[in-house]
């Protein structure tokens, strides 16, 4: 039977999105499929207020690989935004990541001398570094571990810190200066007008069907096109024969405040573990808004629900290590994204990853 597509994407996310949108310049014929009642994944936007709300936590934009960045900017126009998040710990707050104005707030230090030999004299030398906990305290010591780390690493993952592996924390800055940008990339910003706008840009004329689940029928989806690019779970498509993949997932309250201004930055974590959520988003402040209301998010960390936080411990690789050897020996499909390669990958990376995959797929080279 002839196909009616070369390539189904189950997934109108990031990874969808970018494939789509080369194999559409190679004159490919796609359907996306989508089992949300929206396209753009997490990276989802929605208007409320005028405000650009980021329904699935906030997303950042950043890289440093001039590639990439010239590829987005295709697809929408990017503001200065950089992310310079606040700790609020036991109601002191704290400048973060941990900067030389932290260090001042904590320990009173006032130049980078002084800061990185008061560092030197507190961190755990004989830390082993072998698990997150461990890992911290040989950087920064327990005073510091206790104030940013412990409460929110503890609600976040949902296990005490010494059980995670140190790879999760070891993305995060460490400075002697009074840099409190969260990120090293050369280029950063929000798509003016929201993700959603940007991804739809990138989709184009590309057939979508939303509320559409893959998995309700999935022989013939298989069977309407020549391959299949997918970017759900990977245990999910094997039918979790190796077993289930761990991961952490979040629960988002919004909530519409009647003044301009709720807190005064785009988002604070919570780090006191008797506080029940990680942190508050203040959307309005992305896009550098001036409306009248404002929109907050809370997080709650959960343990079920929709899939986010890959939890990459030795025993979870192992598992998807299994599930990686049949997806390699698979000719008719394509893995690709957050959840189908069980990582945790920011925007940029998910980019990067489709756009060499496309490349790979749509030879000559794109």
């Amino acid at each position: 039977m002839e196909k009616q597509y070369d390539y189904l994407i189950v997934g109108a996310g990031l990874f969808g999105a970018v494939f789509a949108n080369k194999a559409r310049e190679r004159g490919k014929k796609c359907l996306i499929i989508e089992k949300r009642d929206h396209i753009a994944g997490n990276c989802y936007t929605e208007t409320i207020e005028g405000i650009n709300v980021h329904k699935y936590g906030p997303h950042i934009f950043h890289c440093s690989d001039e590639h990439i960045w010239e590829y987005v900017n295709k697809f929408a126009k990017f503001n200065h935004f950089k992310y310079t998040p606040k700790v609020n710990y036991k109601g002191e707050i704290y400048s973060f990541p941990i900067n030389l104005l932290t260090l001042y707030q904590v320990y009173g230090v006032t130049n980078p001398t002084q800061a990185q030999a008061k560092i030197e004299e507190v961190r755990l030398q004989n830390a082993k570094g072998d698990n997150l906990e461990s890992w911290v305290l040989s950087q920064v010591g327990p005073e510091l571990y206790e104030i940013f780390i412990k409460g929110y690493t503890t609600k976040q993952w949902g296990t005490d810190p010494s059980n995670l592996p140190s790879s999760i924390i070891k993305r995060l800055p460490i400075r002697f200066n009074y840099n409190d940008n969260y990120y090293f990339d050369q280029y950063q910003g929000i798509p003016i007008g929201g993700y959603t706008k940007m991804i739809e840009n990138m989709i184009g004329d590309v057939e979508v069907k939303l509320n559409t689940d893959y998995f309700e029928d999935k022989d013939y989806w298989d069977s309407i096109a020549e391959k299949v690019i997918y970017t759900g779970p990977i245990d999910k498509f094997y039918g979790y024969k190796f077993g289930r993949l761990n991961y952490r997932s979040l629960r988002f309250e919004h909530e519409l405040i009647n003044k301009p201004d709720f807190q005064g930055c785009a988002g604070v974590n919570y780090s006191d573990v008797d506080v029940p959520y990680t942190r508050i988003v203040e959307h309005k402040h992305f896009e550098f808004g001036n409306q009248p209301n404002t929109i907050i998010t809370k997080e709650y960390p959960e343990l079920k629900g929709e899939p986010y936080y890959p939890i990459n411990t030795e025993d979870n690789n192992k598992i998807y290590s299994r599930y990686k050897e049949l997806a390699k020996q698979e000719e008719s499909f394509i893995f690709g994204g957050r959840l189908a390669t069980y990582q945790y990958l920011d925007m940029h990376q998910v980019i990067g990853q489709a756009l060499k995959k496309a490349a790979e797929e749509l030879l000559p080279a794109i």
